[in-house]
């Protein structure tokens, strides 16, 4: 059940608020609650296809996350001549690099390859 609430504490809500409000109110304060989910439940699918039209008319959503650069010191140029090889995983899926002891790519979760020493 959501947020933890189980069926016996709903119960127990249930018997509260018939105490608190009485048998003519509940009716009443059943409908008022349902018309309220009603409405956010229009509102919210409203506003998704109202962004989802404006990412349409500006054109298609891009297809990789904008992430801002990070300051931070440059990083230091290899002091051998031989080519860089970037430690960790890369996954097969989307390219990403892992670290080395990743199962799963970080980005889309591709199971990575298993490597043999």
């Amino acid at each position: 059940m959501p947020f933890g609430i189980q069926p016996i504490h709903i119960v127990i809500i249930i018997l509260v608020a018939f105490l608190i409000f009485g048998a003519s109110k509940l009716p009443e304060i059943g409908r008022s609650l349902g018309k309220t989910i009603s409405e956010f439940k229009k509102g919210t699918k409203e506003a998704a296809e109202g962004f989802k039209d404006e990412i349409n008319k500006n054109g298609s959503a891009p297809t990789a996350p904008v992430v801002p650069a990070q300051a931070s010191a440059p990083a230091p140029t290899p002091t051998n001549a031989g080519p860089a090889t970037p430690a960790g995983n890369f996954c097969i899926q989307c390219g990403a690099p892992n670290p080395p002891e990743a199962r799963y790519c970080a980005s889309c979760g591709t199971k990575l390859p298993v490597k043999v020493a």
